[in-house]
């Protein structure tokens, strides 16, 4: 396992309206879906692979998690946890004008590619969500016990990737195929790497908190803009962090259909470039762990249109005891994880959310709900 610095757990953050703080959260969701999709390197030298191999960091789940996990229902389906870091060592800090010790990971995507792998869907995980945590390891390497009515982005702060896979898999009863991480400063380097990804807003961003400023309309947005406008939370639509889940959805649909009009694939210097920028902040399972394991992944999915993603949010409710917080809202939920479980289309039900944020994603572009 991948050794970590351990952080506190972070401190309490209602979801509507807290005091902001450096630690802004993103939800990559598919990004790293993007950058397996640009890692096809055939015919490239050998100095090439190594130095895109070595980038690559991993954890090996199955040692970490151990053998209590569920059980795999549909073989040739694939279940990819996403995660993203927001550590502000190093580069990050200079990303986020702060430099803060530990890294931290608020919210996630499981993404479910269903058997054929011509379309996925994504669903995100609020970050404020109550959730009983299992027993994991943490990061000194000890036992951290079983917890309940724990914030989900508590969760890798103490034990990292592995912990919140374990945590994901007891929440859902989904097994989790393959995790990939991806940290501030890659996303940034994808972006630019791509010479920047276009978003449709039909509403201004008022740049409120130190967000992005942007009046209604179409955008062309740099790797630094695209990371505020990921962050953005009190300057569209209710300000909530709910809200702020369509935004990250958009741009991840967006980000996709770049890589795809770019024919990425096709073009052997952006394809580097893209690559180089993705690897070195890349951390997976140690199953996806080299440029051949992601070059065949990736390949096995170009089938997926990003025009045909489906993106849903988790379906939680306020808590009755601190409505600053969410939970699991069911039956939805377990509808929801039943679909991804057995590969059948998520109904209607599992996608209305009790709890409402600011945006949601349709066709493309931010929307008031």
């Amino acid at each position: 396992m991948i050794d970590r610095p351990s952080a506190p757990a972070p401190a309490s953050s209602p979801v509507s309206r807290r005091k902001p703080r450096r630690g802004r959260r993103v939800l990559w969701i598919v990004l790293s879906v993007a950058a397996l999709l640009v890692l096809a390197v055939g015919g490239a030298g050998w100095w090439t692979y190594s130095h895109l191999n070595s980038n690559i960091s991993s954890v090996d789940l199955n040692q970490a998690i151990g053998d209590n996990r569920p059980k795999k229902v549909v073989e040739n389906a694939q279940n990819v946890l996403v995660l993203g870091s927001d550590s502000r060592a190093g580069a990050n800090g200079d990303l986020d004008h702060g430099d803060v010790s530990g890294a931290r990971s608020d919210t996630a995507m499981l993404v479910h590619i269903p058997e054929g792998r011509s379309r996925a869907t994504a669903v995100s995980i609020p970050r404020d969500t109550l959730i009983s945590r299992p027993e994991c390891k943490d990061n000194d390497g000890g036992t951290a016990p079983a917890a309940k009515r724990v914030m989900f982005n508590s969760v890798y702060s103490l034990g990292g990737p592995a912990c919140v896979v374990k945590t994901v898999e007891q929440l859902s009863g989904v097994r989790v195929d393959h995790f990939v991480e991806v940290d501030f400063a890659g996303f940034k380097g994808l972006v630019d790497a791509l010479g920047g990804v276009t978003v449709t807003l039909d509403q201004p961003m008022s740049g409120a908190k130190g967000g992005l400023k942007l009046d209604a309309g179409t955008h062309r947005l740099n790797g630094t803009d695209s990371l505020k406008f990921v962050r953005t939370r009190y300057g569209y639509g209710d300000g909530s962090d709910l809200g702020r889940i369509g935004l990250q959805q958009q741009f991840m649909l967006a980000m996709l259909s770049e890589i795809k009009k770019q024919d990425a694939l096709g073009n052997p210097a952006r394809l580097y470039k893209l690559a180089d920028a993705g690897t070195k902040s890349l951390t997976t399972d140690s199953d996806l762990a080299s440029l051949t394991a992601l070059s065949d992944f990736a390949r096995s999915m170009k089938a997926v249109d990003p025009a045909t993603m489906e993106t849903i949010m988790l379906p939680v409710a306020y808590d009755k005891v601190d409505p600053n917080r969410v939970v699991v809202a069911e039956p939805q939920a377990g509808q929801l994880w039943e679909a991804l479980r057995t590969d059948q289309k998520v109904p209607a039900s599992a996608k209305k959310s009790p709890a409402k944020g600011g945006t949601t994603t349709k066709g493309g572009t931010a929307t008031k709900p």
